[in-house]
This record gives structure tokens, C-alpha cells and sequence, in this order.
């Protein structure tokens, strides 16, 4: 059941409240606070300095700012707590705050707990982003004011008192968010799930249990959608409180949508063909099944196919950039885990040269090397995982002789001249990285876009 947003207006007013992370999500979050009249105090690493203007306006308004080194010392004697997503919920500061009686939450968890909308949730390891903004336009097609938040799109928190019942909010939910989620999410979709973010989540179990809030606190009457083909979603089967329908790209599916016969199918309706979608490889097959059987009660097939043969695909996903001398080149920066470069790879109709290597997520990289080598024509590799990703290549080749060339370099410049070079008439070079980007930029869009802006000035 939904509450009245009425209840938090007057539980926030006059309240000592802390904002831990003064980023994108979190200033809306901290300047609607004080409209509500909470008394505010912003936590975070960056300097007075580092912050600007943001420092300035917030220090106009009475928000007290502990900032820089230690800035999480003096998180004492509050009665809410907003952590940023990437706070661990057992971390130092906050068991303490929570011992002295405080109220911990999130803009994320405070959001469905009050929105009056219809609320679909995606998450999975691959193919979130895509799946949340198919959804939202097939959504919008059929004439629904639709709302798009969580990971991508705008924090919606601080619109809530514009969303109506009527509308429909699509909600891009990552293990971060999830961790300590426990309302209700009216359709839950799980795209899949392999390994990842394992730097962050203490081992795969803790990671999948994460995910598992998208549906734990489920009703009767709410929808959890899953990928049959995915060994771990589909296990989740059995847990699920509402009802479940699944979606596969290998099997009819009693009730759901499948592929078969170069054609997808919802409750066994044609919605489009195979041929006929923008965004290629068969993951974007399966993120357009998840997408039709999550809104198969709310839209028709006409504005299901209408967005498929027409969605051209999100920035720094599979994103054709330009062609030079017969080559083309693609920037799929968001690929930050093996099985997602693996799903990119196969969506290509020829091995193409690889720039791979970034971050360390402590992801093991078999799966690259023992799954995606007839993929690869040539791997150029960079960042700090260059050389883990290289020795599963050489341990690739000491077991079955399949020997994957390999060229080591130190700059994403370097990276792009030298694929440009051995490149030939036809070739395909694909940014897809297979990691994080923080060891080099601050996100994968400050990669993808130097990536662009890098192909974009070549001769």
C-alpha cells in the first residue's frame, strides 16, 4: 500500500537531517529538504574548493558542510540520515548514527515509498539502462506521462508532488540502491545476472541478495519479471509473492514473451521481427522481451512495435561513431563486466579489434577470454587491468593454442591510433571495455565521449 506523501512532510519538518554526497542525485534531494523544512547538514570527501558555486549556494541557505578528509567524523546526533547509494549500509559512520536512534534512508528508498505512480523497476548485471528507456518510450507511446529515474534520467524524489496516480514511473535500480530497498515495487523486471561490482559487494552472494529487493517486498497483486535463460533470475522464481511471468530468447514461454523463428512474441502475439530492430545482437532481444512482458497489460502491440523498429539506442552503448577508411568504429563504454563486452561482441557479424582494460572490479575475466575469443581479431588493452586481462588470454592459449594478438598500451589516445593502424578495409574497432573507467575517468561517459571525441578528429 502506497503512503501519503502528507506523512513525510510532517515527519521531516524541524528535523536534524544529514545528506551524505553532494552529487547529482543529492542537491535536488538537500535544496527539497529544506523546502520541507528539515534543518540540513551535506557530508562529503570534496573540498569547499572542488564543490564551487554548489558550497556557496548551499552555505546561502543555512545547510551546515563537512567537508574534505574526515568529513564522515562528525556524523553525530542526527535524526535522518540520507546515504548516498554507494554507502555501505555497515559502514563505520553509519552504525554509529544508527546506535544514537537515527532514521537511515535514501532519496531512492523515501521515493517509492511515497510515489503515487505505478512504479516499474529494472536491474540486472547487463542491459538495465536499455531496458529502462524502452520501456519508458513504449510507455510514452501509448500516451502515458512517464517519469524516468534511479541510475539514469533525473532524480524524481523532488518531483513527487508533480507525479500524478495516472502516470507511470520506469525506475533504473542498481545493487547499491537495492541493498536497502524494502518497499513495495508494483513491476520488478530482472534483466540477468553474472558477477559484478564485486569490489564494492562483499562476495556474489551478498551482490545477488541485493538484487533479490526489487521483489522481496512484493504484493499479491504486484508483477516480477525474469529472464528464464539466466541460471540465477530464474531461480528466483520460486521466491517471488506476486505474479511471475518470464521472458527467453531460446523457448516459448507459456506465459511471457520468447523469440522464435527470427520473430518476438508476447503471450504469444507477433509483436515485431528480429530484422526489423534497430539495436542489434540478440541482448537487445532479450532487453525488448523484458521490456514487452512487463508492459504487456498497459500498452498495446501497435506502441511496443512502433518504439522497436524506431529506437536508435542509448549513448556509449554499441554506439556507432563514424567510419574511417572503411573501418568502423563503436564506442560501447558502458561495458564495465566481461558479459557485457560478451554480449556486444556477439552482436557484431565479424571479430573486430577489442580495446579493452580499465578498472579493477576483482571480476574474473575467463569468461572474456574462453568465451568471447572467436570475437576478438585483435585485443588492445589498457588501464589496470591490462595485464590480469592478458594472462587469462595467455592462459587461453596454453590450453587450447588459441592464440588472441595482443597489443599493450597506456592511453586510451594510444589505444585508438594503434587500433587505426593495424586496422584493415571492413574492420570493426569497438570501445567495450570490460571495466569500470575509475582508474582513468571519473565515469563511463567521460570515457565514451573522449573515445568519440578521440575517432571524431582522426584524418
Amino acid at each position: 500500500m502506497k503512503k501519503d506523501f502528507k506523512e513525510f512532510k510532517e515527519f521531516i519538518k524541524g528535523k536534524n537531517t544529514a545528506v551524505v554526497g553532494i552529487g547529482v542525485s543529492n542537491i535536488p534531494l538537500i535544496n527539497f529538504l529544506l523546502e520541507l523544512g528539515a534543518k540540513v547538514s551535506a557530508f562529503d570527501k570534496k573540498t569547499e574548493e572542488q564543490l564551487g558555486e554548489v558550497a556557496v549556494d548551499f552555505k546561502d541557505k543555512g545547510v551546515t558542510l563537512f567537508l574534505g578528509e574526515g568529513y564522515l567524523d562528525k556524523l553525530s546526533g542526527f535524526e535522518v540520515v540520507f546515504k548516498t547509494p554507494s554507502m555501505r549500509i555497515d559502514s563505520e559512520a553509519l552504525v554509529k548514527v544508527k546506535s544514537e536512534g537515527a532514521y537511515i534512508t535514501s532519496e531512492m528508498e523515501e521515493f517509492v515509498r511515497y510515489c503515487p505512480a505505478k512504479v516499474y523497476g529494472i536491474t540486472g548485471s547487463d542491459g538495465k539502462t536499455t531496458t529502462t528507456t524502452i520501456i519508458s518510450k513504449i510507455l510514452m507511446e501509448e500516451g502515458y506521462n512517464t517519469w524516468v529515474g534511479g541510475n539514469i534520467g533525473t532524480p524524481l524524489f523532488s518531483n513527487i508532488e508533480e507525479i500524478k496516480k495516472n502516470d507511470m514511473v520506469v525506475l533504473e535500480l542498481s545493487s547499491f540502491q537495492l541493498m536497502t530497498m524494502n518497499n513495495n515495487i508494483d513491476v520488478a523486471i530482472v534483466t540477468n545476472l553474472a558477477p559484478n561490482h564485486l569490489d564494492m559487494h562483499k562476495d556474489m552472494e551478498e551482490y545477488i541478495d541485493s538484487k533479490k529487493n526489487i521483489f522481496r517486498f512484493q504484493e499479491k497483486q504486484d508483477l516480477l519479471v525474469l529472464n528464464r535463460e539466466n541460471d540465477i533470475t530464474a531461480s528466483f522464481k520460486n521466491e517471488a509473492k506476486g505474479k511471475v511471468i518470464e521472458f527467453s530468447s531460446k523457448r516459448i514461454t507459456e506465459e511471457g514473451a520468447y523469440f522464435k523463428d527470427g520473430a518476438l512474441y508476447v503471450f504469444d502475439k507477433e509483436v515485431c521481427k528480429k530484422k526489423d530492430i534497430v539495436i542489434k545482437g540478440m541482448h537487445n532481444v532479450e532487453n525488448y522481451l523484458a521490456a514487452f512482458a512487463a508492459t504487456y497489460k498497459d500498452v498495446s502491440i501497435e506502441s511496443m512495435k512502433k518504439v522497436a523498429i524506431t529506437f536508435g539506442g542509448v549513448a556509449h552503448r554499441s554506439e556507432f561513431v563514424r567510419e574511417v577508411d572503411k573501418v568502423k568504429y563503436y564506442n560501447d563504454s558502458i561495458a564495465s563486466s566481461p558479459t557485457r563486452t560478451l554480449a556486444t561482441l556477439r552482436a557484431f557479424e565479424k571479430p573486430v579489434i577489442l580495446i579493452a582494460g580499465g578498472y579493477d572490479k576483482h571480476i574474473p575475466f575467463e569468461p572474456l577470454a574462453f568465451e568471447g575469443y572467436p570475437y576478438i581479431k585483435q585485443l588492445i588493452l589498457l588501464g589496470v587491468t591490462k595485464d590480469k586481462i592478458k594472462e587469462v588470454f595467455l592462459k587461453l592459449k596454453d590450453e587450447s593454442s588459441v592464440d588472441v594478438p595482443i597489443i599493450i598500451v597506456n592511453s586510451l589516445e594510444e589505444a585508438v591510433y594503434k587500433a587505426r593502424e593495424i586496422a584493415k578495409e571492413d574492420d570493426i574497432v569497438a570501445l567495450s571495455p570490460a571495466c569500470a573507467s575509475f582508474d582513468m575517468f571519473p565515469n563511463f561517459e567521460v570515457r565514451g565521449n573522449k573515445f568519440r571525441d578521440i575517432v571524431n578528429q582522426l584524418k
